[in-house]
């Protein structure tokens, strides 16, 4: 070992001394570890690589459980996935995967953005607002969506009067982009909506997601914190895909699940009826066909 070495030993601290450590100096390790006061342990030590397979399972399986049961909270839930699915997790690492989705107890809301503090957050338009016509609202939303062994965001715009889809995005990010493209779409095949309700996610308070909602002439409205009911009907049909098409499914490729919304969508569309337009199908609806 050089005599620069020893000297910037004794100004380093345990860290800077373990870096001086060489593997091909004439010394052995042992020694240079000894004249170093460090743990020769340190040198071999590589730190464990997360394992992201268990990590997506456990996201798939708290997406599932919370679908199922949106009451469940961590304990609970760790319950579910240890007598259930046979999965052994600790509670503190499914606080932990359930803050990243954005899943709490009691309702059904995934939601999966964090509040940006230093963006304008618009107030809810729709209290007492009288819906009675088609693109009169809009509900946005992102949703979870497992693959294999992996999983995607799903942005989906529904018409609130109708119960149509009108536009979605498939995304393996969070960010603002995908939001934008959905409404683009939505937009240049239906028209723009009166309003576009929202969670008080980073992606709706965004400056890009705002302004181009401004330079539209679409009022933007936001869900109180912490209320799913405000957005329901988003929740309620992001609740029904994943009951109906995600879960009985095995999507492996983001090119076979967007295949599988993409049917799922169209079916929902103009085969499914709603009671609550006396058995029309939200397509029918949503192009003004009278209910019998």
């Amino acid at each position: 070992m050089t005599g620069l070495k020893k000297d910037l030993s004794k100004c380093l601290g345990p860290t800077g001394r373990l870096s001086l450590v060489s593997r091909n100096d004439k010394l052995p390790v042992s020694k240079q570890c000894e004249l170093l006061e460090v743990n020769r342990t340190s040198v071999y030590y590589t730190p464990a690589e997360p394992d992201r397979d268990r990590e997506n399972e456990i996201k798939n399986r708290l997406d599932y459980w919370h679908t199922k049961m949106p009451y469940l909270g961590v304990r609970k839930l760790r319950i579910k996935l240890q007598n259930e699915d046979h999965i052994e997790v600790g509670r503190k690492f499914i606080k932990r995967c359930m803050d990243e989705m954005g899943i709490y107890a009691v309702y059904p809301k995934p939601n999966l953005s964090k509040r940006n503090m230093q963006h304008k957050i618009y107030p809810y338009l729709l209290r007492n607002l009288v819906i009675n016509r088609p693109n009169q609202v809009w509900s946005i939303d992102i949703s979870y969506i497992r693959m294999g062994r992996s999983h995607m965001y799903l942005t989906a715009i529904i018409d609130w009067y109708s119960r149509y889809i009108v536009g979605w995005e498939l995304s393996d990010t969070l960010d603002t982009a995908p939001v934008l493209a959905a409404v683009k779409e939505a937009i240049i095949k239906y028209g723009k909506p009166e309003i576009i309700n929202s969670d008080q996610g980073s992606q709706f308070t965004s400056d890009k997601y705002s302004e181009h909602l401004k330079a539209a002439s679409i009022r933007q409205s936001m869900d109180g914190k912490a209320r799913w009911v405000d957005n329901v009907i988003i929740e309620l049909w992001f609740r029904s895909l994943k009951t109906e098409r995600i879960y009985p499914y095995e999507y492996l490729t983001p090119k076979a699940l967007r295949m599988g919304l993409r049917e799922y969508i169209g079916e929902y569309n103009t085969e499914r009826p709603h009671q609550t337009h006396n058995y029309l199908t939200p397509k029918e609806v949503y192009l003004g066909r009278k209910a019998a």
